[in-house]
């Protein structure tokens, strides 16, 4: 999947549940599209997980001033 804004997969995801939720498509059609479900919901997953993972970096020491550097953020769950 190519890289897209988490609010632009949240959107084309919600696009999809309301096209299977209709039940007006050939059940080939609907499994791509539940397919392509899978993937977004998993990227959107991931995309919170990061989130959450940098917003604990930033905030841990309860208010203590944190010595948080920028590898810190790039780095998945805050690993160097």
């Amino acid at each position: 999947m190519t890289r897209m804004t988490f609010e632009k997969a949240m959107s084309q995801l919600e696009q999809i549940v309301q096209d299977l939720e209709t039940g007006d498509m050939p059940l080939e059609k609907a499994l791509k599209k539940f397919e392509e479900g899978v993937k977004l919901s998993r990227y959107c997953e991931q995309q919170l997980d990061e989130t959450e993972a940098r917003i604990t970096l930033l905030t841990r020491g309860s208010g203590e001033e944190t010595d948080v550097r920028p590898d810190d953020l790039n780095s998945p769950q805050g690993e160097t």
